[in-house]
């Protein structure tokens, strides 16, 4: 006779994760083994790791830590949830910042500024919360519906130019006429 042990699989997650680069890779490590665990699509697990790791980074180059946090540097919150109607939510909070979270318009050459950008190409919806205590919350839908949790377009063809050949009043037949 086989015994069969039915493991609960967590539908959310918190944790404190410390304010500077150091804890952001165990947090994806976590999230990205919960929801593996948890029957999440390979796709969605990816854009929720990428989404988690963006915040991460914002909360510690823009905000501060957490008033109640509990390492000497100071610590910011993640947690991500799956609802009962599967909708995956993840969400960084931290003590605040000079700014607002917005997204940013870099310049090419930039090295950074484009992680708002990223995040709204990849999620359903996302926002910012603030509460009393002057902590922001930026939260985000990675995905509604987990039973149709696959991508219907890869990222590149989401967030990538149209071709030159589809913009309306660039024709470019007779530009080199004069060649010949």
């Amino acid at each position: 006779m086989a015994l069969v042990v039915a493991q609960e699989v967590p539908t959310s997650s918190s944790m404190a994760v410390p304010h500077g680069p150091a804890g952001v890779g165990e947090a994806r490590h976590r999230m990205r083994d919960q929801l593996r665990t948890g029957g999440m699509s390979e796709s969605v697990i990816d854009d929720a790791v990428l989404i988690l790791s963006e915040l991460l980074s914002n909360a510690c180059r823009h905000g501060r830590p957490l008033r109640d946090s509990l390492t000497a540097d100071g610590d910011v919150r993640a947690a991500w949830r799956v609802d009962t109607s599967g909708r995956l939510t993840v969400e960084v909070t931290d003590g605040g910042g000079p700014t607002r979270p917005v997204p940013a318009t870099p310049s090419v050459t930039a090295h950074g500024g484009r992680g708002l950008n990223i995040i709204s190409a990849l999620a359903k919806d996302w926002g910012v919360r603030d509460d009393a205590h002057g902590e922001v919350t930026v939260w985000v839908v990675v995905q509604d519906d987990t039973d149709s949790a696959r991508r219907s377009e890869d990222f590149a063809s989401r967030v990538t130019a149209p071709a030159v050949s589809q913009i309306p009043g660039l024709d470019f037949e007779d530009a080199f006429d004069d060649l010949d």
